[in-house]
């Protein structure tokens, strides 16, 4: 579990649920928002990720694809983004090269 402080909000946490293939950022009590991925043959492919719309612009959506893709280098796995926004932050973000995956061999 991680936790980010951002000045206008109490903190925000975030966690791996992998007995729901998805890691999710927190609130208080209150899942705001998540990624969620499948893994298959040492990949996990990131399928989807969303913030709720209250709480788009304070950049929790790029932490959470941070610690979603550290968590998958320690885990081991290589990454294929099929998520757009996952997609997006390795394009631009190249530390994660040596982990990545294309899109054409993503599990099915």
């Amino acid at each position: 579990m991680s936790i980010v402080q951002n000045r206008e909000m109490d903190p925000a946490t975030f966690e791996h649920v992998p007995d729901r293939s998805r890691y999710e950022i927190r609130l208080r009590d209150q899942r705001i928002g998540l990624s969620t991925y499948r893994d298959e043959n040492g990949r996990r492919a990131f399928l989807h990720t969303e913030v709720d719309p209250h709480f788009q612009g304070h950049g929790l959506a790029s932490a959470l694809i941070v610690f979603a893709l550290d968590d998958t280098r320690a885990a081991g796995l290589r990454i294929v983004p099929l998520c757009p926004m996952v997609a997006a932050y390795v394009a631009k973000h190249h530390q994660y090269d040596d982990i990545l995956d294309s899109t054409d061999v993503a599990p099915n």
